[in-house]
């Protein structure tokens, strides 16, 4: 019989802290020693509020001992990497402003602590702390190039885990046909979700065979290091045979259901962005031609390709779905 001796030190798991509520006892400790070094003068509950959000916001990222991660050669790349400045400041992330540059606004995204829900048709749902899942999950490094349906392109590393993982981990059961993600919802941070004519939360879907397909990618960094917040911070979608929008940012809830989703930009204009949205040049998008490409930092144009290249990974998901419409 092998017998467990714990050590002094050593408590049961289930007496641990969950991730989020550490993550709330470390803002109150932080706050309290920066309101008490900042003055002799007690801080009003405002400054003292702002200062906590201030000194949570510039915390070290819990995860960042895990990057530079590992690289899976299997993904190659037909073109150099998109500089890291350009891609940080060439964004769209609608939740912080329809222009591109809002790199400077998405800093205001707190993202710890950060819970993702699991649920719907599942065996048993549940909540995790993003640090405890990307801890379970283990990272890898891939290279990807991505198309936007509005006609450029560029090539990321990422960091993170096939989002078959997470399917693995969630025991979806066997009706479950789609995964359904959505993203926070905090006007009073991202003050693009204050526009009531946008179908907020953000939200996409893919179907099983998409999810459990293995170039989904669940992305949690890039460039060697955490994923920065204007990407998508902590968690977010990397589809690369699809055009970008279906690559949902700032993930915190995962729901499996048997219904296809109402997807955001589905809902917004459906003549012109559909649920599949996989990369065609054949077929045109209502106001511009999908035949060619424009790659960001470079201004090069390269013909696009069938399922943005990545056809042997993919292809197979739609036969006999020829009657869909699969093109955004």
């Amino acid at each position: 019989m092998n017998i467990i001796r714990r050590r002094g030190w050593e408590i049961p798991e289930s007496q641990l802290t969950p991730e989020h509520l550490a993550f709330n006892r470390r803002k109150l400790l932080i706050g309290g020693a920066a309101a008490m070094a900042l003055s002799p003068v007690a801080l009003s509950p405002v400054a003292a509020q702002a200062q906590r959000v201030t000194d949570v916001a510039t915390l070290p990222d819990p995860t960042a001992d895990l990057y530079p991660a590992k690289l899976n050669a299997k993904y190659k790349l037909d073109r150099p990497i998109t500089d890291e400045k350009v891609n940080g400041n060439y964004n769209n992330f609608y939740e912080f402003g329809e222009q591109k540059t809002i790199a400077s606004t998405a800093q205001a995204l707190n993202t710890r602590p950060w819970t993702i829900k699991i649920d719907g048709m599942v065996e048993k749902p549940f909540e995790i702390g993003i640090d405890d899942l990307i801890r379970k999950m283990g990272i890898e490094e891939r290279t990807y190039r991505h198309r936007c349906v509005e006609a450029w392109s560029m090539a990321i590393a990422w960091s993170g885990f096939p989002l078959a993982k997470l399917v693995e981990l969630a025991k979806p059961l066997g009706s479950a046909k789609y995964l359904e993600m959505k993203t926070f919802m905090d006007p009073k941070v991202a003050f693009g979700q204050k526009k009531s004519w946008y179908p907020w939360p953000y939200t996409e879907g893919l179907t099983m065979a998409e999810a459990s397909n293995e170039l989904a990618f669940l992305a949690t960094g890039a460039y060697g290091h955490p994923i920065a917040k204007q990407h998508g911070a902590p968690i977010r979608l990397a589809v690369p045979w699809k055009y970008g929008f279906k690559s949902v940012k700032s993930i915190n809830h995962f729901t499996f259901t048997d219904k296809q989703p109402k997807t955001y930009w589905e809902a917004l204009q459906a003549s012109e962005y559909g649920f599949w949205a996989n990369v065609n040049p054949a077929v045109p998008h209502p106001r511009w031609s999908q035949a060619d490409e424009e790659i960001i930092g470079t201004g090069e144009r390269k013909p696009t390709l069938l399922f943005n290249g990545y056809g042997e990974f993919v292809a197979d998901i739609y036969k006999g779905l020829e009657k869909e419409r699969l093109w955004a």
